[in-house]
């Protein structure tokens, strides 16, 4: 039975795909609400007034006086909660919830819940393949693909359920009491919308909260639970783990990853590439042994599982270059680990030749210099930020390219045989693009057209 009272009333604020699962699930259960966006016309206004004709829908600044009518206002992940009309809400009592603890109200089913600045959906989109291959009814979804509510909407009850959370949708979560949860890595990213990285370190923090299993990356200080008494932990890193922990050792002549003394399969197996994503590979690993999938079953998904599109995506090779679209690297750290992760796997004399730029975020790029001083021959900086990332590559010689497409023809004439051509911006997109998918398929055309 559901723990929402009929006789609510609620108003969802933000008219987003996530704002529309909530909508849907709403008038499923015969509940009363609203929907609020603070746009004049959103793109699925009038999606939604053809399905909820009698819904009321308000477009346009946000009233203070009308949210504070409902006992619970459904936040969208898009919609700051330090907003003064939600505030004023939130002091006359009433409570701001997101779409993930509508979920958590409705299943029992357990949650591996996960987040971090970077891999998320790698991560996430993994360990539903190893369930699903290890014959588990598993439901994939959050931040990545379906809402979550809409996994409900399929009429299927799932026996696993397996979550990519962003900061946002955390910021909102109180209730959810995951089977496995883990913060991936923590670096700075959305200071647009944090105040600080405290804060944004908090927000993702939340994730643990209840949790049975934390599973916690020992290479990143920042992913270790705030408060870690009484709760279960186990760790992931690329150096020899301890007994109930994962990491990585030689056995046979050859780097492996192992579970406390026991080998799970050879690095060189794995089918997505980098050392960041070994790292990627032992998190999937840890959240799938804490709900007892099979390690023999886990370990074939692994090895065929080749990436998701934009994110370290191998696109051709063209004369011995090989061209890498890491699109999705919308931030420092995302660029960190991919120049790390290939630069470590280059092989003598290679080099890589980088393509960064776009909206900055208000990030500081100076993180960036001593890895692209130690494998890049080649920098390319375009887009909207272009001169405050040099400023911050102190050391680094950089060009700057008006297009993507220039920025790849001019990679292409450096690269020399074994070298690496990567995109991975560490910059939001929109000055140039309609989003990171976009980016990443010019930049996919700009390689194609070369001879």
């Amino acid at each position: 039975m559901s723990l929402i009272a009929t006789d609510n009333f609620k108003i969802i604020i933000g008219l987003g795909q996530t704002g529309m699962s909530c909508a849907r699930f709403l008038a499923a259960k015969g509940l009363r609400f609203a929907v609020v966006d603070t746009r004049d016309e959103p793109p699925l206004a009038a999606e939604f007034r053809k399905a909820f004709p009698t819904t009321e829908l308000r477009c346009g600044s946000l009233d203070a006086a009308f949210l504070k009518q409902a006992n619970e206002l459904i936040l969208s992940p898009g919609v700051a909660c330090a907003l003064p009309e939600i505030q004023s809400a939130i002091a006359e009592g009433v409570s701001v919830i997101g779409d993930i603890d509508l979920f958590c109200r409705e299943v029992t089913a357990p949650i591996i819940a996960i987040t971090g600045s970077n891999a998320k959906s790698t991560v996430t989109t993994l360990v539903g393949i190893m369930a699903s291959d290890a014959g588990v009814n598993v439901g994939v979804g959050g931040n990545i693909g379906t809402p979550v509510l809409d996994l409900l909407s399929e009429g299927v009850r799932h026996d696993l359920y397996v979550l990519e959370l962003s900061s946002f949708q955390l910021e909102t979560t109180h209730e959810l009491k995951a089977a496995a949860a883990t913060v991936l890595n923590i670096s700075p990213d959305h200071l647009d919308r944090y105040t600080d990285m405290q804060a944004y370190y908090h927000a993702k923090h939340r994730i643990y909260r209840g949790c049975n299993l934390c599973v916690v990356n020992r290479d990143d200080a920042l992913t270790e639970p705030l408060m870690a008494i009484g709760m279960s932990k186990v760790s992931f890193g690329l150096s020899t783990p301890d007994l109930k922990d994962f990491g990585l050792a030689e056995y046979e002549g050859a780097a492996w990853i192992f579970k406390g003394l026991t080998p799970i399969l050879p690095v060189d197996s794995i089918g997505i590439k980098g050392q960041h994503n070994v790292a990627n590979v032992m998190a999937a690993l840890a959240l799938g042994h804490a709900v007892n999938l099979p390690f023999d079953s886990m370990v074939k998904s692994i090895q065929s599982f080749q990436g998701l599109p934009h994110r370290c995506q191998t696109v051709a090779v063209k004369q011995g270059v090989v061209y890498v679209n890491d699109s999705k690297g919308t931030n420092v750290g995302a660029t960190l680990a991919a120049i790390e992760g290939l630069g470590q796997q280059l092989t003598k004399g290679a080099a890589l030749h980088v393509i960064l730029g776009g909206v900055g975020k208000d990030q500081s790029f100076s993180e960036l210099a001593q890895p692209l001083q130690r494998y890049a021959r080649s920098v390319y900086l375009i887009g909207r930020d272009a001169q405050l990332i040099a400023n911050d590559l102190q050391g680094v010689e950089v060009n700057y390219q008006t297009t993507l497409q220039a920025s790849v023809l001019a990679a292409s004439m450096q690269a020399q045989q074994g070298d690496i051509v990567l995109l991975s911006p560490a910059c939001a997109s929109f000055d140039m693009f309609s989003g990171y998918d976009h980016r990443g398929n010019v930049f996919i055309e700009a390689v194609e057209s070369l001879p």
